[in-house]
């Protein structure tokens, strides 16, 4: 280290000391001879060719060859910068040189070998072919033609298409849910504004709203629900009301084309539109008016030369957000945020805890995409009656595909009631004539058990479950004179003859 000290010794300082009478009568230092001596030093000799000084302790280095000079520049540091800077463009002018001698690749030209060819007329599969493997790879297309006129339901928390709608009215421009029954509201090229649910393969309501394009459509969640406001690129701005689709409840024109349209919390409704931010408030949007005349305005903000592409507000805040050409502006609206927030559904404050345990109990909370529908009273309430109520369960609405098959033709009609059974009453005790033998216990088991399973005795037994059916009544009187009717035919022939009257017969023969 003495060495390297002793070597810094010999730098020359930037500016020369001028020279006073004191120093020439100070004594002059001699070189020192011997082994301190920095020429005989062999550390010293060593580190020297491999060690650099810093550049507060180096001398300037004179500046390339073809710096420009400034010389007639009077004030030094502007003059010292603007060198400084002229050398470092040169210096780096010389790496660019130096770094070319190293690019050995040569850039990839079609090049034709007559003058009848033509690189233009060469199609990308000719040049994927004769381009190398990693080059070939950048040859690729995406084609996203099947999105349009579709809508899509998708369940967030599996990741499976719940359901698939066709809308048959080409690709929408613009979508919203109603936050109330979580309906979505659709607006299309022609004009058209649909509704749909999840459990419907068809609009839940359509109607025809705007002689163009739909260009917004905001639904009022203040109301819940019950407003719905679309704009068009006609120029008209409509506020409908959702329990009844008869007609709008108001309509008015904007200049400048399509608008932009948003509710707030509290039921303020802005329309932008050109240049300028129109703020209404109810109740004046919501009474009907036959005319087309425009609201009377609550507040007003002139955005000049900047169309203006999109509003939303803020929750919970009384702050309009314009999405412009030249980029975001913010305005206060007095009044248009909720200034109450329930904290169990929606709280502005809360921490990363408490959304997770929010995320975790909305997917506990959440209904089947069937309960979705217009009219979300329905929800929680009791079952309407059936409408079809069958003789085997007259209190449930059962299936067409789950009846009995006895059931099953009776709904439809094609039942046959005349089929004959075997007589439940007899006991097998004593058989038609007094002749024929008495039969042991497991005979008459087996004879008792004897068509029970046949169709016409399973639908009979159903029937007496505490219910008395009139068909089912009719059917056990024809069968009992079925009956009656077999047992005389048997008598007969087996040659009984007719049986001894009484004095009661010619009564049961009059009845």
């Amino acid at each position: 280290m003495d060495s390297l000290f002793a070597k810094a010794d010999a730098i020359q300082p930037l500016r020369k000391r001028r020279k006073t009478e004191k120093d020439d009568h100070r004594p002059k230092k001699t070189k020192a001879s011997g082994s301190g001596s920095s020429s005989h030093d062999a550390t010293l000799t060593s580190v020297a060719q491999s060690t650099g000084l810093p550049k507060s302790l180096r001398s300037s280095s004179p500046p390339p060859e073809g710096t420009r000079a400034y010389s007639h520049i009077k004030d030094k540091k502007l003059r010292t910068q603007l060198t400084r800077e002229s050398s470092q463009a040169v210096r780096a002018k010389k790496l660019v040189q130096d770094a070319d001698l190293l690019l050995t690749e040569e850039k990839g030209l079609m090049e034709v070998e007559g003058d009848m060819e033509k690189t233009w007329r060469v199609g990308q599969d000719e040049v994927t072919d004769a381009a190398g493997q990693e080059a070939a790879r950048g040859r690729k297309e995406w084609r996203l033609d099947g999105n349009p006129g579709y809508l899509k339901y998708q369940d967030t928390s599996t990741g499976q298409l719940v359901v698939e709608h066709r809308t048959k009215l080409g690709a929408c421009t613009t979508m919203t849910q109603n936050q109330h029954n979580a309906v979505i509201h659709l607006g299309h090229q022609n004009g058209t504004v649909t509704l749909w649910t999840p459990n419907l393969p068809h609009p839940a309501v359509r109607l025809l709203a705007h002689l163009g394009p739909v260009a917004s459509i905001s639904v009022d969640a203040s109301t819940g629900g019950r407003y719905m406001a679309t704009s068009g690129q006609d120029g008209a701005v409509k506020v409908w009301d959702c329990r009844n689709w008869k007609g709008a409840v108001r309509t008015w024109n904007t200049r400048g084309g399509a608008a932009e349209l948003e509710w707030s919390q509290r039921g303020a409704l802005v329309v932008g539109t050109g240049g300028s931010v129109n703020v209404y408030v109810k109740p004046a949007i919501q009474t009907p008016f036959a005319g087309t005349v425009s609201p009377p305005l609550y507040m007003t903000h002139p955005i000049p030369h900047r169309p203006i592409s999109s509003v939303r507000f803020c929750p919970f805040q009384d702050i309009l957000t314009i999405g412009h050409s030249d980029g975001l502006s913010s305005i206060l609206v007095p009044g248009a945020g909720e200034p109450n927030f329930d904290s169990s559904e929606a709280d502005p404050f809360e921490n990363k805890k408490a959304r997770r345990e929010r995320e975790v109990k909305g997917l506990l909370d959440k209904i089947q995409p069937d309960m979705i529908s217009v009219n979300p009273e329905f929800v929680g309430s009791l079952a309407p009656e059936p409408k079809l109520t069958t003789a085997v369960n007259d209190k449930h609405d059962i299936p067409f595909a789950r009846l009995p098959r006895m059931e099953r033709l009776r709904v439809s009609g094609k039942a046959d009631e005349t089929e004959e059974t075997e007589d439940e009453g007899d006991d097998g005790e004593a058989g038609d004539g007094e002749g024929k033998p008495k039969l042991t216990k497991a005979e008459k088991e087996k004879k008792k058990m004897r068509g029970k399973n046949k169709s016409m005795k399973r639908y009979l037994r159903k029937q007496r479950k505490n219910v008395i059916d009139p068909k089912a009544v009719a059917v056990r009187h024809k069968l009992a004179k079925q009956r009656d009717e077999k047992e005389r035919a048997k008598a007969e022939a087996r040659g009984e003859g007719q049986p001894k009257s009484v004095a009661l017969d010619r009564f049961k023969r009059r009845s």
